[in-house]
């Protein structure tokens, strides 16, 4: 196990987004290796959410660095990908005094392998971009994104060639889930999302409604599901069920923010279940409650690699599970 402050040097906190740099991502002359991680910072240097405008690269031996450094207002959600094109895609979500009242609409933007903005999408569909599944199909990408102004979640379309991306179509594929703002996460709302390509399935874990959920259809769907079908929910485990990511063997992983359902002597875990809602076991991330957010597993040949951040301490702890 592996921990690293994930502070740069303009102090900003709260680390959200955590995504990998897969092995097809072209890096370019640019500072990214294939196998670094990286992470978003939503807080400014004074802890406001919805501020932090730094992404943090961790190498797999080394000490941090920052990637691509922001101007405000920007605020950077878990929302955060890459694309093989050699592209990074992450949600600004932002506020001008770090309280939900001022929230914006935001936008995603897209940075190129030189840490440099390239693009900035914005459309009536993007409310608030708390987090993002993004499929990458080389001349294709599908951005699922949670909204947490509007509790939606959302399908942005789009052809990927080496100049950028263009955005084609966008629909809302799933609606109904709480949101509303919160003094201490800013937003509680549908969070984390995980789509599995095999069974044409989008799971969103949605912290209001302490439950995470199956959106069927969801590259191909024209209309709204609505809620989808509850996957787990489990009020012993779960306690504001928010990041989501898909482990090896394909079972879900699950952050709780403890800001719903709360447990003292749960705090900051990480719940692993089945797809079909079976519970299989957790691992704390913070001895305190509201440590844990955002993550992201990338799979090798012979070992796993799990990224959780804690942004209680400003770090980010990597295990790597070696394959028998």
């Amino acid at each position: 196990m592996r921990s690293v402050s994930t502070v740069p040097g303009n102090g900003d906190v709260n680390p959200y987004g955590v995504a990998f740099v897969g092995d097809n991502f072209q890096t370019g002359s640019g500072p990214l290796k294939h196998g670094d991680i990286l992470v978003s910072n939503f807080n400014n240097s004074m802890n406001l959410q919805g501020t932090g405008t730094t992404i943090v690269r961790v190498p797999k031996s080394g000490s941090p660095t920052v990637f691509f450094q922001g101007k405000k207002p920007l605020g950077l959600s878990t929302a955060l990908g890459t694309l093989q094109y050699g592209f990074v895609v992450v949600g600004n979500a932002p506020t001008v005094d770090g309280t939900a009242a001022t929230a914006g609409p935001g936008s995603l933007l897209v940075i190129n392998n030189q840490g440099k903005l390239i693009q900035t999408f914005t459309s009536a569909e993007i409310q608030g971009p708390w987090d993002m599944a993004l499929v990458d199909g080389g001349d294709t990408a599908i951005a699922f994104v949670s909204n947490d102004l509007t509790g939606t979640v959302v399908r942005l379309d789009f052809k990927v060639s080496s100049s950028g991306l263009t955005l084609l179509r966008t629909k809302t594929i799933a609606s109904g889930y709480v949101h509303r703002g919160d003094p201490v996460t800013l937003f509680v709302s549908p969070t984390g999302l995980v789509y599995d390509d095999r069974r044409d399935v989008l799971y969103v874990a949605s912290t209001g409604d302490n439950a995470v959920f199956a959106v069927r259809d969801a590259a191909d769907r024209h209309t709204d599901g609505g809620l989808g079908t509850i996957v787990y929910q489990d009020n012993v485990h779960l306690h504001g069920a928010l990041g989501l990511a898909m482990a090896p063997n394909g079972h879900l992983l699950v952050t709780n923010n403890d800001g719903i359902n709360p447990d003292p002597n749960q705090p900051s875990e990480i719940v692993e279940f089945t797809k079909d809602g079976r519970f299989v076991k957790q691992i704390p991330v913070d001895p305190a409650q509201g440590g844990s957010f955002g993550l992201a597993v990338r799979t090798t040949e012979d070992k796993a690699i799990l990224a959780a951040v804690d942004d209680n301490t400003a770090t980010l702890t990597i295990w790597t599970l070696n394959f028998e």
